[in-house]
């Protein structure tokens, strides 16, 4: 028997730097420009072919991706979302969803999920809007396709339509996950993904927003900038004058590239990251198919023990981002117990996602009702 110590944990986080990601950065330290670049553009443009949208705009971050594409709607000048308006989501994500909606004005409104996808319904969105004083008090959905399973975007999308509302994809955890034939972060109006380290394609810290709206990726390149005035290539990479906005050729106290006529952030990354998300993109497929193998794998080992465990369910569309579990009798075996075993053995599992957004101190003292239920809610 091969004793625990000697066993390698693989860690959340790890991240397998080959020959190829060391090439990578050192491309970029020889260019001599490390900040926001040619890299930046390249994955840009990969990116958005691998999604299937005409549009990718890469931001530091999954949580600035979600910000700045929020923001966008609210600049949009067909939508106009309105400001203090609410937002249908998930009560089982990472806190930057809601973090991100409150940051930009709105209020996050829950409803419950599907336990086998970990996704929220179009039935759950629906009863919740037919419940509502004033339906028109809601500005748009977020679903989140969670570790990698889809949400029902059809139905989900069908609803939106019904009562008039945007529908936009956070797609941080399911790089690569189809739904009838589309890559997920290509249904709604915009999708967000985000490239951390523990992410099926890693960057460290890096996010980026897909379209095919073309204000929607002009403002994200606006906002992602300060409010840039303009995003025109030139002024994007600081090279020469702007052909757009400077008429007089003698005009020499003008530059469009400081002048900003929207509140924005500074959401720019390094070409480092986008370096590694090349590398990590040409590599997506084979990530795809080492975790799918692993999860069939794992559902077959572990068969024997379905009548106290829940495993996930094998779909060839998802793209796996953890091996979900859930303990279907807390009496047989507790969660505590369980992962103490499992950490005897070599594993290193984690409580994923261990307090819900839904209940997070900052999110409830910004709710004047604060007695929510979600029974399909499992953590």
């Amino acid at each position: 028997m091969i004793e625990a110590e000697n066993i390698r944990r693989v860690l959340v986080g790890d991240f397998g730097l080959d020959k190829e990601e060391k090439e990578a950065i050192h491309e970029v330290l020889e260019s001599g420009r490390i900040s926001e670049g040619q890299k930046v553009r390249e994955f840009e443009k990969r990116f958005a072919s691998y999604i299937g949208t005409n549009f990718a705009i890469a931001t530091s971050s999954g949580t600035a991706a979600l910000i700045t594409a929020i923001t966008s709607l609210i600049h949009h000048p067909k939508l106009q979302a309105k400001r203090g308006t609410k937002v249908i989501t998930t009560p089982l994500t990472y806190i930057s969803t809601c973090n991100s909606i409150v940051l930009s004005g709105f209020e996050p409104v829950f409803v419950d999920v599907d336990p086998n996808t970990f996704g929220i319904t179009a039935e759950a969105i629906e009863e919740k809007l037919k419940e509502a004083k004033n339906p028109e008090e809601f500005s748009f959905i977020l679903p989140v396709h969670l570790i990698g399973f889809p949400c029902d975007m059809k139905g989900i999308q069908k609803v939106a339509d019904k009562y008039g509302l945007v529908l936009v994809e956070d797609s941080a955890q399911a790089h690569g996950s189809t739904y009838n034939g589309k890559r997920t972060g290509s249904f709604g109006l915009w999708g967000i993904f985000s490239f951390y380290i523990a992410h099926n394609i890693q960057a460290g810290e890096m996010g980026a927003i897909t379209t095919d709206d073309p204000e929607i990726a002009k403002l994200a390149k606006k906002l992602k900038t300060n409010g840039r005035m303009c995003d025109c290539p030139i002024c994007l990479r600081f090279e020469g004058r702007c052909p757009r906005l400077t008429k007089d050729e003698n005009e020499d106290d003008f530059d469009p590239r400081f002048t900003h006529d929207l509140i924005g952030y500074n959401f720019k990354l390094m070409d480092f990251q986008a370096a590694l998300g090349l590398s990590q993109l040409r590599k997506a497929d084979w990530i795809f198919q080492k975790r799918q193998e692993n999860v069939k794998y794992l559902n077959q080992k572990l068969e024997k023990f379905s009548a106290i465990l829940q495993l996930p369910n094998y779909l060839t569309e998802v793209s796996y981002l953890t091996y979900p579990i859930i303990i279907k009798d807390p009496k047989v075996i507790t969660r505590k117990r369980f992962r103490r075993e499992l950490e005897k053995k070599g594993w290193r599992p984690g409580l994923f996602l261990a307090v819900s957004p839904h209940s997070s101190l900052h999110i409830v003292t910004l709710k004047k009702n604060t007695k929510v239920d979600f029974p399909m809610q499992i953590i």
